[in-house]
């Protein structure tokens, strides 16, 4: 299971040099006699290497429209410019885009002409970070894989904006300005895919309905959360990496076993308002506590198993897994209790 988990992650987080391998394929049996054919059909404002004849690098010009892209293009890079619009006219040949950057622009919503994403039927990435966008863009093209819209103004999710997105692995709208009203119980429907949702640094007030049942990374960080329902894992049950760090987190508002869950290997809850660990399994890895209000730590009482079952099995047995453990900022004062290393024998690293 958790070789499963990890093989899918590494998918996730390499896929940069996947494209990568699968891009020099394409321009290592390129005849250099194209090369001045390809830098003639290159727009003015724009840069097309030669060794790379499937990217067009438009960032950081100035531009305030979208040049015309040529038909060979897959990998558009427009970032860091003064674009307002998004409009069908320069993508009429960019029949095989996969890859567009338009990150620290100056798009609202009103200047996406109406289905010009859509139409971009074999885009796999859409990075449109730093823009000015007040809700999800819709129609999105069905092939999606990734999307990105980190820091804008998003408060509103359009209802079915995901229906048709069964491709898409990561979503990132961190840093937006979505309440819980925005997050409906269908909000996420036809998600089957996803791997990564981050919603870190909205305004939050409750966990979020209906996360897609294959997610594996869930970022809540620096919102106001202060519940987390009973049995609200289990909707969710190959979560593995979970970050709830800067919410406003009680003892209270904790079930008695809401993080004793065994697909979780990375828990973080630093910053928040908790008095006492809360329970924890046995396959739990990294556990992240520093700036809270714990004033003690029992290691009898946050074993995930009996120590003297333990004792009993030896390395041989389902002893923890912990291997670090941060609990500085508190109110605990050193040194480590014995039962502890007692308990989790893998320990590596220890901040107090």
């Amino acid at each position: 299971m958790i070789l499963k988990v990890y093989t899918s992650l590494l998918l996730l987080f390499l896929v940069n040099s996947v494209w990568t391998r699968t891009v020099r394929q394409v321009y290592d049996d390129l005849d250099p006699g194209h090369w001045s054919h390809y830098t003639s059909e290159c727009p003015q404002e724009c840069f097309c290497p030669p060794s790379f004849p499937n990217a067009l690098y438009c960032d950081n010009k100035g531009l305030k429209e979208i040049p015309p892209i040529p038909a060979r293009i897959w990998y558009l890079y427009l970032q860091n410019n003064q674009i307002e619009t998004i409009s069908e006219k320069p993508f009429a040949n960019a029949t095989h885009l996969r890859w567009i950057n338009l990150n620290k622009n100056k798009i609202t919503n009103s200047g996406i002409e109406n289905g010009v994403l859509s139409k971009l039927k074999r885009l796999l990435y859409l990075f449109l970070e730093d823009n000015e966008l007040e809700e999800v863009p819709a129609p999105l093209p069905v092939g999606l894989e990734q999307l990105r819209l980190a820091r804008n103004k998003i408060s509103k999710i359009p209802e079915g904006v995901f229906s048709h997105l069964e491709n898409l692995t990561m979503l990132d709208l961190h840093q937006n300005s979505l309440l819980d009203s925005a997050l409906q119980s269908d909000t996420f429907q036809g998600l089957n895919n996803l791997m990564q949702l981050n919603i870190a640094k909205n305004s939050l007030k409750k966990m979020p309905l209906s996360i897609p049942a294959n997610t594996l990374q869930l970022f809540l960080d620096n919102n106001s959360i202060e519940v987390i329902p009973e049995n609200y894992f289990s909707a969710i049950p190959k979560v593995t990496f979970l970050r709830l760090n800067y919410n406003k987190l009680s003892d209270d508002g904790i079930p008695p076993n809401g993080f004793n869950v065994s697909s979780i290997l990375d828990l973080q809850l630093s910053h928040n308002q908790l008095t006492k660990i809360p329970p924890i399994n046995a396959h739990l890895e990294h556990l992240h506590l520093d700036h809270n209000k714990i004033k003690s730590v029992n290691g009898t009482q946050m074993c995930p198993v009996s120590i003297a079952l333990e004792e009993d099995y030896g390395y041989y047995g389902n002893i923890p897994r912990l291997r670090y453990l941060r609990l500085d900022g508190n109110e605990i004062q050193p040194p480590i209790p014995l039962d502890i290393m007692i308990c989790f024998r893998l320990l590596q690293a220890v901040v107090i």
